[in-house]
């Protein structure tokens, strides 16, 4: 079922309920506003299709405000370079399908060489083409209203809203200056990649990944600082807890010990295990306790759909 997941793009990215809440009522907060603005601009059903896109930009700007693909130059950058070249194309052609195709093709190729990918922006070049009369009747005051007010009151909304919640800011800068210093184990060594490399193994990669610089070097900081953690020892082997081998991909895996043998000879004290998650899920087998040390990283439990580290 992990691998199906897996092949399915199912993310299992530990998020609280009350983050999922947050991002919800931004959502319906920047919406409502933006269908105000459309509305006053435009006539119903062609406001109706161009909002469309902006529901796309607060998925991203509330679910995911700390992401490249949401931060401020994005969002105007890419509607704006988007509402532009889609009315050029509506203008220029006159066949509406080859129009609106290339309308959304030349959107992505000038959001990535401006430095502004924004997905929503192609649906704000295709909304310029097929949106209908009133809008090919503005020209290209369709990049001032409603496009222009709309990125401007979503913005406006996305860094007041976030702002009231101490572990969300908008733009990410904001989150960055204003996130405490963690002192490091003294015992722990200091990670530290270098900009430089960092920039070189995005270059390998040769792909648009959605995580700053700064996210994943911290979520790397992080991880490495508690791998530097005392190991398990073996009087904290307790029969029902759940333990993991800390690896990566397809070798990952998690036991729960289901029973154990004591014995003063350590051939023979024994733990007996399942495989409740990972490689092997739904085995079963037996080791010496001195195995299963070797084999465990540290103690995990279950936290809704993921496992978290303890200890």
């Amino acid at each position: 079922m992990n691998k199906f997941f897996k092949i399915l793009g199912i993310a299992q990215t530990p998020v609280s309920h009350v983050e999922k809440m947050v991002s919800a009522a931004g959502g319906f907060v920047s919406i409502l506003c933006i269908l105000l603005v459309s509305h006053w601009s435009l006539d119903s059903a062609s406001s109706a299709l161009i909002v469309a896109s902006m529901g796309a930009s607060a998925v991203l700007l509330f679910a995911v405000p700390h992401g490249p693909l949401s931060q401020p130059w994005s969002v105007f950058g890419g509607h704006m370079v988007s509402a532009l070249v889609g009315i050029s194309c509506a203008q220029l052609f006159s066949n509406e399908i080859f129009a609106a195709s290339l309308a959304v093709g030349a959107a992505i190729g000038a959001m990535y060489y401006l430095r502004c990918i924004h997905p929503p922006g192609g649906a704000t070049a295709l909304s310029a083409v097929v949106s209908g009369e009133a809008v090919v009747e503005l020209g290209y005051q369709y990049a001032i209203t409603p496009v222009l007010l709309n990125v401007i009151v979503i913005l406006s909304i996305a860094v007041i809203f976030n702002y009231v919640f101490p572990w969300r800011r908008y733009p990410a800068y904001l989150y960055r200056i204003n996130l405490p210093i963690e002192p490091s184990a003294p015992s722990a060594p200091t990670s530290h990649i270098a900009h430089e490399d960092f920039v070189y193994a995005l270059s390998e990669i040769d792909s648009f990944i959605d995580i700053s610089e700064h996210d994943l070097l911290r979520i790397y900081d992080i991880a490495t600082r508690k791998s530097q953690d005392s190991p398990i020892l073996s009087e904290k082997l307790v029969v029902g807890s759940f333990y993991s081998n800390g690896e990566y991909g397809d070798q990952w895996s998690v036991r729960q010990i289901v029973d154990e043998s004591v014995d003063n000879d350590e051939h023979k004290d024994m733990v007996i295990f399942k495989v409740v998650a990972g490689q092997g899920r739904r085995n079963s087998g037996y080791c010496s306790r001195i195995e299963f040390l070797r084999w465990a990283n540290h103690q995990v439990i279950r936290d809704e759909e993921n496992w978290k580290r303890i200890g």
